[in-house]
């Protein structure tokens, strides 16, 4: 029997994604990315989750890119369909209403360091590789790598890292903020789902509410952030959840959220 090329567990409002596809380094076929997407919609769906940390099988990588095998037979009109899925299925994964934590646990590169591009939070393991070596090729990147980039570790670097195509170990990822912390490899995993821990006991309204306020004014002038932040801001006095925690700080107790 084929084995499933994304896994989904939840539990205690935490979902963990697995790209399965071991043998093949996670690589990202058309199937994978199929049911990645999926598998995002039904995240979406699912009211009672609060974070996602998302990471691949095995322990040499956590995606090697996208599936060259199955790129090589491939004309314009099947690429432009592919990286139309690809697309789609990282801007689902961006658009996710919680959290998202990117475990990367070896290779991530070219599809795979897009694929990271799109969480909110990147962890990596000392030994974890990014990278954007579609040049070697004769390519570019196709899942957005070439706007994401540029937008976590600006434009200069992201220039250089696209056109030499060179592979960048962790300890330098972090340090140009391709990643926001290295851990010992059998830490990797455990640490991660500490902090999605830590997010799925906050006041749920206010952790999506936030998410979607910080990515909206990304990308826009300050004074249009700001009023979406005020806005927001004041929209949560409604919420039960912010008069909960607000009356749990007063009276000196644990806030018990309702998601509402």
């Amino acid at each position: 029997m084929q084995e499933q090329a994304v896994l989904v567990e939840i539990q205690g409002g935490i979902g963990r994604v697995t790209i399965n596809r071991p043998k093949a380094l996670n690589a990202l076929n058309t199937a994978t990315l199929r049911a990645l997407r999926g598998a995002i919609d039904d995240l979406a769906a699912n009211e009672e989750l609060r974070c996602v940390v998302l990471t691949g099988a095995g322990d040499k990588s956590f995606v090697a890119g996208a599936d060259i095998a199955e790129m090589a037979s491939m004309r314009p009109q099947a690429a432009r369909r592919f990286a139309a899925l690809g697309h789609e299925t990282f801007d689902a994964l961006e658009a996710l209403p919680v959290p998202v934590i990117a475990a990367v646990n070896g290779y991530c590169l070219g599809g795979g360091c897009e694929l990271a591009l799109a969480c909110d939070m990147v962890f990596a393991h000392e030994k974890a590789r990014f990278g954007q070596p579609e040049v070697d090729l004769g390519l570019i990147p196709g899942f957005g790598g070439t706007q994401r980039l540029a937008r976590r570790v600006g434009a200069m670097r992201a220039t250089e890292l696209v056109l030499t195509g060179r592979h960048v170990l962790a300890a330098e990822a972090k340090a140009i903020g391709l990643c926001l912390d290295v851990f010992a490899v059998d830490d990797l995993l455990p640490r991660a789902l500490d902090v999605a821990t830590t997010i799925a006991a906050k006041g749920p309204v206010a952790v999506r509410l936030a998410k979607r306020v910080m990515r909206a004014g990304l990308d826009a002038p300050l004074v249009s952030g700001n009023a979406l932040e005020r806005e927001a801001f004041a929209a949560l006095f409604d919420a039960e959840d912010a008069r909960e925690g607000m009356a749990a700080f007063v009276e000196k107790r644990k806030p018990a959220f309702r998601n509402a």
